[in-house]
């Protein structure tokens, strides 16, 4: 039994290993000898001196090493076998736990604003991972669902925030009546992105719709009369709970319901009104994936010839999916809005792009609940590594390295299909003789 056990490990490769960690490792120095193994700095005469930090270089080098040996360690059939080696008891509670993870999840997001009520830092970080999870999903259904490469979505995004200020600023509407038409706003430039670019694919999509964002914030800085130019638009009105607005005075929330007044109650109230935006999103995402316009989507994405082939409009199709894309992206602007109080052009670069983009595939394309694990990862991370600003952007690179060479696919790769029998049917001989069954 010992001999059979012995056979089933995997035979590693220790000298391949060894010969890709070190150079990974000759590799991380010579990128890194200039970035992190010399600092400059202002000399008692004013002049720059070169401080070198060897022990940093070391660390970073060390860790390339190490990483590059596991990775060629366990690639192929050996990390198989690694895989196959974990008891089936424990493979068994993971699969008939993974189906409630994502109702754990939901669960202690609605459970964030009672558990974390009296700190501040924390409410405002769950508001802005929900932000981004929300854009997630609604720039899931554009690459994800459809397969178009979107490099330009924060266009949208400030095309709703600036929608809601200037509708609100100019003719005094309310936050619950800017927001559909932030939505609708943002959905026609959808329209408008989709019609140029409908027999563009590939590089040359996201070439047109990366200049697509960079004109609108251009024409965001430049058009002062309009948007306020770099000077932003500010004092945006704030939502209300059904007209009580979050004061101390007499018609506020607080003395309206008899509780004590706290400036919590509305970071609260905004914390609850974007969770229900992104669920909304999240509903409907998943609800037109299991229309035929989502499984046109999803025909568009793996083959467009085919999908043609089939009788299907593709003009239609990438033009909905554009639309539909921007329109939660202009609902997720006019919350960052009226949250904020204040907008400017700088708030919607094409960083802001890359970071929703770097969701949707670290998460995995197409999966809902990914997109909302790799917001929350990413966005924690962020703000975990804020004290190491210096490494912060090192060991985000570092982790979508690993994780586009350990899961290609996302964090979460499986989805469930859109069109599945819930039971089995039975097929008659002769309907299989037909090619029925």
């Amino acid at each position: 039994m010992a001999h059979q056990a012995q056979s089933r490990l995997p035979a590693f490769d220790v000298r391949r290993a060894l010969k890709s960690g070190a150079l990974a490792a000759l590799v991380a120095f010579g990128l890194f000898s200039l970035l992190i193994g010399l600092r400059t700095e202002q000399g008692p005469t004013g002049a720059l001196i070169l401080v070198p930090r060897p022990w940093e270089l070391f660390w970073l080098v060390v860790a390339a090493f190490v990483g590059s040996f596991l990775r060629e360690l366990v690639r192929g059939e050996q990390g198989a076998a690694l895989a196959r080696m974990v008891p089936a008891p424990v493979r068994n509670v993971v699969t008939q736990v993974a189906p409630y993870f994502g109702y754990a999840l939901l669960a202690f997001a609605v459970a964030v604003p009672m558990i974390f009520y009296s700190n501040r830092y924390l409410l405002d970080l769950s508001i802005q991972i929900l932000t981004y999870v929300m854009l997630g999903w609604g720039l899931n259904i554009v690459v994800g669902l459809a397969g178009l490469l979107d490099l330009g979505y924060v266009a949208f995004y400030a095309v709703g925030a600036y929608s809601y200020a200037l509708l609100a600023q100019n003719f005094g509407l309310s936050f619950w009546i800017c927001l559909p038409l932030a939505g609708i706003l943002a959905a026609f430039w959808g329209v408008l992105l989709g019609f140029p670019v409908l027999r563009l694919r590939g590089d040359y999509l996201a070439i047109v719709t990366l200049a697509f964002g960079e004109i609108i914030r251009l024409v965001l800085i430049n058009w002062q009369s309009f948007t306020g130019g770099p000077n932003g638009i500010s004092g945006i009105a704030r939502p209300s709970f059904f007209g009580l607005p979050f004061t101390a005075a007499d018609d506020g929330f607080a003395a309206t319901f008899g509780l004590e007044f706290s400036p919590n109650h509305r970071v609260v109230f905004l914390y609850y009104l974007i969770l229900i935006l992104a669920l909304v999103t999240n509903a409907v995402a998943i609800r037109l994936r299991r229309l035929p316009i989502g499984r046109a989507w999803e025909a568009l994405r793996e083959d467009e010839i085919a999908c043609r082939s089939l009788g299907i409009n593709t003009t239609n199709t990438k033009l909905t999916a554009f639309a539909i894309g921007a329109m939660f992206g202009g609902f997720a602007g006019s919350f960052f809005a009226t949250r904020q109080g204040f907008i400017s052009p700088e708030s919607f670069t094409f960083g802001e792009s890359a970071l929703v983009l770097a969701i949707v595939v670290l998460g995995g394309m197409g999966s809902q609940i990914g997109v909302a694990v790799a917001a929350a990862v990413m966005l924690g991370g962020f703000e975990l590594f804020r004290e190491f600003e210096q490494y912060r952007m090192l060991v985000f690179g570092f982790a979508m390295v690993s994780i586009m060479i350990w899961r290609p696919r996302g964090l979460v790769a499986t989805r469930l299909p859109s069109v599945f029998l819930k039971e089995r049917k039975l097929v008659s001989a002769d309907m299989v003789s037909e090619g029925r069954g």
